[in-house]
């Protein structure tokens, strides 16, 4: 098994029991049911392991999430991955990742229902992150190569917080990382 495969089976092992912020799941659970939600849909293994790991920024490195709505929910969570899962696993996976905040304040402002359909959670930390993006910032957002594969991690995520969701086990996802991983 790939070091990298390694690193993220014990990230999850380590700290996947946590809870997703104050949503009714764990953060394994979370990921587990972005990644299927994405295999469901036809995405290919890029996509599906963006969707697993879209939000590995909040546990790989022990800083536990707020717990509140109460508190600043911008964790820059999806930066803080970013250049691992760059360096791991290239542009077409790590693009999604860092994009995925970006890509809910974009839907919220080109689809004015979207809002509505946020979480309690996920409407805080939209507020927290910048609200409605401006035109320039809806312009430079279109203009990333890999938007739309963001704005389809963004679907994702926002379904992923179902406690009664069948997800297959992380095992099941490890060939997809593995044929992913672009470094040695």
């Amino acid at each position: 098994m790939h070091f990298v495969t390694k690193r993220i089976l014990e990230i999850f092992e380590q700290n996947g029991n946590k809870n997703y912020g104050v949503e009714p799941v764990t953060q394994l659970q979370h990921a587990l049911q972005g990644a299927t939600l994405a295999q469901k849909e036809g995405a290919d293994d890029q996509l599906i392991v963006a969707a697993l790991l879209h939000d590995i920024g909040h546990i790989m490195f022990e800083e536990d999430i707020p717990d509140s709505v109460d508190e600043n929910l911008h964790d820059l969570h999806e930066e803080k991955a970013y250049h691992w899962v760059l360096e791991h696993f290239g542009a077409r996976v790590a693009d999604p990742v860092r994009l995925h905040v970006a890509a809910k304040r974009y839907l919220c402002t080109v689809e004015k229902e979207y809002v509505n359909q946020l979480s309690e959670t996920s409407h805080k930390s939209f507020l927290d992150q910048g609200g409605l993006m401006t035109g320039d910032e809806k312009l430079a957002f279109e203009s990333e190569p890999h938007f739309e594969e963001a704005i389809r991690l963004r679907r994702w995520d926002d379904l992923a917080k179902d406690p009664e969701m069948e997800t297959l086990p992380i095992e099941q996802f490890v060939p997809i990382i593995e044929s992913t991983i672009v470094s040695d």
